[in-house]
């Protein structure tokens, strides 16, 4: 028999906050192990004598590790329980951060990124499930944004903060420091994040998963949730992936000016949740949605001024910056919609969610690796708008199935 759920929070008070934000530390290290290691990307390359064209693939294999255990961790967690999946996942990260300072090739440098990846997992098919089952609808959405918030200030300022640990010390020191975040992270874990799974009785076998996977996979209403929020965050991480090729190898920036020119893309991220905070509760989701879709093709519409002029680096920060309001403004009430959007145990559906967006996230980087080698940044630009483009008509089929015609 399942065990007795608890009653989801409706009031937020400093007590309910506490497993929250201890999760969104976690999230935090697992992201500024991204952006701060971006500056030394370039130093990274050419200690292991490797083709700066490979920079990228550290930040896709990352996020395949992102998608690589999130299949069996949602069932796992529905049987034995959220909170020592999760752990068990923060463990993993740590180990992950103080092995790759060991590394003596690019090979392991890149598969200790992979298994740092992993650590997404846990977050997206355990952590933020539970998120989702310990509060009520608007209350989830609130605290989702502003968990978005905060760890939206890694890669506010993961790059420049990487860039400055360059200049006094070595890049090994970067993944120590993540190390001890993550061991914070892992301690309020343990005291504060409430136990919401299920607790199925059901076997966890093969047979099983894949009766529960094809369930979610043929519901059509969560698949284009699904594909929307993947497409409509791609553009934003092929940005954080290419960037160190984009504005340090091809326009000559320093590791400094980096990382400042990194601040008005996530500045527009955080400016999009604050929005979201603001008015949910207030403001039907669907008309969230739909409102956030203005500035997010607006951005990507501006961003094909780079095709006739593709020198022109500061434009691509601008238009990615105005896109960044809408994606914070649209991504959390979506996620909420998107996970409930199928009746199966929400572990099975983060999972499944979080799959499909990481799988994205990774084709869509090496796309843009790709288009970027054959026609610069104007090649970098068509994909962006393609994915854009591709989470503007997923999502209004998504809409359309959850609220009728008036959502479209």
């Amino acid at each position: 028999m399942p065990s007795q759920r608890i009653q989801p929070i409706s009031q937020l008070s400093l007590l309910t906050l506490l497993f929250p934000l201890a999760l969104v530390l976690f999230e935090f290290a697992t992201y500024i192990s991204n952006d701060m290691i971006l500056p030394a990307m370039p130093t990274i390359v050419h200690l292991f004598s490797v083709d700066p064209s490979h920079i990228p693939s550290a930040m896709s294999l990352c996020l395949l590790g992102g998608a690589s255990l999130q299949w069996i961790l949602g069932p796992l967690s529905d049987r034995v329980g959220r909170k020592p999946v999760m752990l068990v996942g923060v463990a993993l990260f740590i180990f992950a951060c103080i092995a790759i300072i060991f590394v003596r090739s690019y090979s392991w440098f890149l598969f200790f990124r992979f298994l740092q990846g992993t650590g997404m997992c846990f977050i997206g098919a355990v952590g933020y499930a539970a998120i989702q089952e310990s509060f009520v609808e608007a209350t989830a959405i609130r605290v989702t944004a502003l968990m978005a918030n905060v760890a939206l200030i890694a890669p506010l300022i993961g790059p420049l903060a990487g860039a400055m640990v360059l200049q006094v010390t070595g890049w090994e020191w970067i993944f120590i420091f993540v190390a001890i975040i993550a061991t914070i992270a892992a301690a309020g874990l343990w005291r504060f994040m409430p136990e919401t799974s299920p607790k199925l009785s059901s076997p966890l076998n093969l047979n099983s998963l894949r009766t529960d996977y094809m369930a979610v996979l043929r519901n059509r209403r969560f698949m284009a949730g699904a594909i929307s929020i993947g497409f409509t965050s791609m553009p934003l991480l092929a940005w954080i992936a290419l960037a160190p090729i984009i504005l340090m190898q091809d326009a000559g920036l320093s590791t400094i000016d980096y990382g400042y020119w990194q601040i008005p893309v996530f500045a527009g991220l955080i400016l999009g949740n604050i929005i979201l905070a603001k008015i949910v509760g207030t403001v039907p989701i669907y008309r969230i949605i739909k409102f956030g879709s203005i500035p997010f093709m607006l951005g990507f519409a501006l961003s094909l001024h780079l095709i006739y002029e593709p020198e022109a680096w500061q434009w691509l920060v601008a238009s990615l910056s105005i896109g960044a309001i809408g994606i914070g403004i649209i991504n959390a009430a979506q996620f909420r919609l998107a996970l409930f959007a199928s009746d199966q145990s929400k572990g099975t559906v983060s999972a499944t969610l979080g799959i499909i967006v990481m799988i994205i996230f990774s084709v869509g980087i090496e796309l843009s690796k790709i288009a970027h080698e054959l026609a610069g940044n104007g090649g970098f630009v068509v994909v962006c708008l393609l994915g854009a483009c591709t989470a503007v008509l997923a999502r209004r089929r998504f809409l359309r199935g959850q609220f009728g015609e008036e959502a479209q």
